[in-house]
């Protein structure tokens, strides 16, 4: 058995957690010595591209690269993760998926927290809008309908382990797919969509319980009162990702949306790709060519189009903080049992209770400059980085 100490972001008081695969006991401290570290769940991403200069997309991604990418997600506080594969191919979508299979199934017969670390896979398209502005950087050549056969393809290639799928509900035959995956155990989410009130609200009732990076991903102008993301926000059924970098999103509409979507139904992603945490350049997102420019956007190269981010949940923790108005544990609930519960990680969505899995996250928090520092990274038991 193993313990940690830390300050819960809940108040004033200290906690010891004793732990071994699962969390054993959680105790206040009556007398506790003085302490500036918070311990808390570890924070989950349901949406990772890539990560550390290694690309998921890439069917020839080595497992030892992606171990390693895996490792440096670690120091950002990051316990959990969902991979995930973009538009493109079926051929190249179905090559990732099978790579990124083989390397959890291989970090896990050697007994490496990776491959706990690695939870599952997201599909984010390609079933998306074909128009400029609601595909993002998608590319259009791979845009087209849902085909349950496709996926059905997909899932027996990841041995069950597409636990997420984005889609558009524009298409006709959305609301029979996503009824056809929702039966499957698959969070079904709304992203990447021009559709109008009555698709998405069909979406909804055949089981669409989250909207992918909500706010992003639009055209450039939309009807005031009337368009999807109004539609998204008002529907209570939806749990809405978001991507707290202060590039994909103002601060003005951070602080409202997560308001009128409230704060238990409001989720921080990354949506990481290759380049985060790399130094400023080119880079590729699947077949997309991307850049990371100094200022810590990622856009299509040689333009202004964004293609992901290059934010860490540590950063993007203390951004939501200072954008949102919130609180630290209201922030930190947002990157760990909020995103546990609507992404279905199992043992993970009660936070620091007994009988969950030991995932912990210690940290100090600089309240001043909004700046969260990770001290240790412990993943179902096993610590895996201390600063």
């Amino acid at each position: 058995m193993l313990s940690v100490l830390g300050k819960s972001t809940a108040g004033s008081s200290v906690l010891k957690i004793d732990f071994d695969g699962a969390l054993l006991a959680v105790d206040d401290l009556l007398r506790p010595e003085p302490i500036d570290t918070f311990v808390v769940p570890g924070f989950i991403d349901l949406q990772v591209n890539g990560f550390a200069g290694v690309d998921y997309n890439d069917p020839a991604s080595s497992h030892e690269s992606i171990a390693g990418s895996i490792q440096k997600m670690f120091t950002t506080g990051v316990t959990r993760f969902l991979a995930t594969i973009i538009t493109g191919s079926e051929e190249r979508i179905t090559g990732a998926i099978k790579n990124l299979v083989a390397a959890k199934h291989k970090f896990a017969s050697a007994h490496m927290p990776e491959g706990e670390a690695l939870a599952g896979l997201h599909i984010e398209g390609p079933h998306l809008s074909a128009e400029d502005g609601p595909r993002g950087a998608h590319p259009l050549e791979h845009i087209r309908p849902p085909s349950i056969a496709e996926f059905n393809r997909w899932q027996e290639v990841a041995d069950g382990n597409i636990r997420l799928i984005t889609l558009s509900p524009e298409w006709p035959d959305a609301p029979s797919y996503v009824s056809a995956v929702v039966r499957q155990g698959v969070v079904a989410s709304v992203g990447h969509t021009k559709a109008n009130s009555d698709q998405i609200k069909a979406a909804v009732d055949a089981g669409a319980t989250m909207s992918t990076h909500l706010g992003n991903a639009a055209h450039a102008t939309l009807h005031k009162t009337q368009n999807y993301i109004w539609d998204q926000l008002a529907e209570e059924r939806l749990t809405a990702s978001f991507v707290v970098d202060g590039i994909h999103i103002p601060p003005v509409f951070v602080h409202s949306a997560m308001r009128a979507k409230g704060l238990e139904r409001s989720v921080l992603v990354t949506d990481a790709v290759m380049p985060a945490m790399c130094e400023p350049g080119p880079y590729k997102l699947g077949q997309v060519e991307v850049e990371l420019r100094a200022n810590g956007s990622v856009v299509l190269r040689g333009g202004e189009r964004l293609a992901g981010s290059a934010v860490r949940m540590n950063q993007a923790v203390g951004n939501t903080v200072k954008l949102a108005s919130i609180s630290l544990q209201q922030a930190v609930t947002m990157a760990t049992t909020n995103a546990a519960r609507v992404g279905r990680i199992a043992g993970r969505q009660r936070g620091l209770v007994p009988g969950e899995k030991a995932d912990l996250v210690r940290f100090t928090w600089d309240a001043e400059n909004y700046s969260l520092t990770i001290v240790e990274t412990i993943v179902a038991g096993i610590s895996v980085y201390k600063s």
